[in-house]
């Protein structure tokens, strides 16, 4: 294999050993070029190499973003080493959490189809979205994550969780109104991946390659509300709140900001709003075979 490997000096989850073993491993098989953005990635990519990303969400959204500008996204499959903080993506995908095991990932060369999220300026969204509490949780988390690392994002959630009283979004499902913003809601997500922040199953029945985005609107803004849907947001059993309503489909609006936004991991603000259309299959990545 020819693989452009893209190593991320921001990514925070893993340091200069790892990515020095995952070279070496990289080495012992293949024809290794080394770069530092997805931007340097994305001008070299029209050769036949790999690119390989040595980082999290945010490296692999970079790197997506300048191929499809590029019109080189679906020229090759993209490689993922998870060396970010949360590394969301890659816990969809099953792909091991070590970075030498997910290097031998990348190296067997199963290439999985990806469906793709993009927003109505041409943004791109290749793990999920959350508006609300959660993206301001991950503002509270950004300055703790060189010291706690993904720690960092329970520390977070507590800050934000409280004093906030939601905001009065109105949201649209292929369509259909799902959400008028009589009522506050606390968090909305549009998921492409099943989790955020490390771990934590947001849109727990979202998979990549379906060609649908899973769609959670929390309306948990009390106190005591707060609490509950955080515990079970923790575990995956939200969805079964009477406060919280899923939905599913292709075209997802979000209106009523200004909110705080994470869009792959990266903080952003949403003036009015937003819709995001599903790509379907729209990139490859090498993950494990199907089993």
């Amino acid at each position: 294999m020819r693989l452009l490997v893209i190593c991320n000096p921001r990514a925070g989850g893993a340091g200069d050993d790892s990515t020095r073993e995952v070279l070496r491993l990289l080495r012992a098989e293949a024809d290794v070029q080394v770069c530092h953005t997805g931007t340097e990635a994305a001008r070299s990519s029209g050769d036949d190499r790999v690119p390989v990303v040595l980082g999290g969400d945010g490296s692999v959204h970079a790197l997506v973003a300048a191929l499809l500008e590029r019109g080189r996204l679906n020229a090759a499959p993209i490689g993922l080493i998870p060396m970010g903080t949360g590394n969301d993506l890659a816990r969809t995908l099953g792909l091991p959490l070590d970075p030498a095991e997910a290097a031998r990932v990348v190296l067997a060369g199963h290439e999985r189809a990806m469906d793709l999220l993009i927003d109505d300026d041409g943004g791109v969204v290749v793990n999920a979205v959350h508006l609300g509490v959660g993206a301001r949780a991950a503002e509270r988390a950004a300055p703790l994550k060189p010291l706690l690392h993904r720690a960092a994002y329970a520390v977070g959630a507590a800050l934000a969780g409280t004093g906030t009283g939601g905001w009065r979004l109105r949201v649209r499902v292929d369509g259909a109104q799902v959400c008028t913003g009589r009522r506050r809601v606390l968090m909305a997500g549009v998921g492409n991946g099943a989790t955020i922040g490390g771990g934590t199953p947001l849109t727990p029945a979202a998979r990549p390659d379906d060609g649908l985005a899973e769609v959670v609107v929390s309306y948990a803004t009390g106190p005591l509300a707060r609490l509950a849907f955080a515990a079970g947001l923790r575990r995956g059993r939200h969805p079964s709140r009477p406060d919280v309503r899923t939905f599913r489909g292709r075209r997802i609006t979000i209106a009523g900001g200004p909110v705080p936004a994470s869009v792959d991991g990266e903080l952003e603000q949403v003036a009015q709003g937003r819709t995001w259309i599903v790509r379907p299959a729209a990139w490859r990545v090498l993950a494990p075979a199907a089993s």
